[in-house]
């Protein structure tokens, strides 16, 4: 059910956008630009989208063994808690780097300027 639930309102969400988008004048050539610089926005979105979902899947499933280990031992629960936290902050990292990168090619973007010159 939560699943279904999860697919319907996410259809709603990307019709409801795609009606809004459709309706102005030239608003998906405004937004993408010209060339590399449309794709550089349209990569660094995807890029970003991936590292976050990836990160956050990564996250949950490391939280949830924490808990079902704390939950079996629960003396164990300090050594348990000190390597979730490294483990997560390992993970956000590859988030980060990911950022970096997305701004890297935003704003410097390489891309453009090996085409023009």
């Amino acid at each position: 059910m939560r699943k279904l639930f999860s697919i319907v309102l996410g259809f709603v969400a990307l019709i409801a956008f795609a009606g809004i988008a459709c309706a102005a004048e030239g608003g998906a050539a405004r937004f993408m630009g010209d060339g590399a610089v449309g794709s550089a926005y349209l990569a660094t979105a995807i890029g970003m989208a991936i590292a976050a979902a990836g990160c956050g899947i990564g996250q949950g499933l490391g939280l949830k063994a924490a808990c079902e280990g704390t939950a079996r031992n629960p003396e164990a629960g300090g050594k348990l808690t000190v390597t979730l936290i490294l483990g997560l902050a390992f993970i956000e990292s590859l988030a980060i780097y990911s950022l970096v990168v997305d701004l890297i090619v935003l704003f410097v973007n390489p891309l453009s300027k090996a085409l023009a010159g």
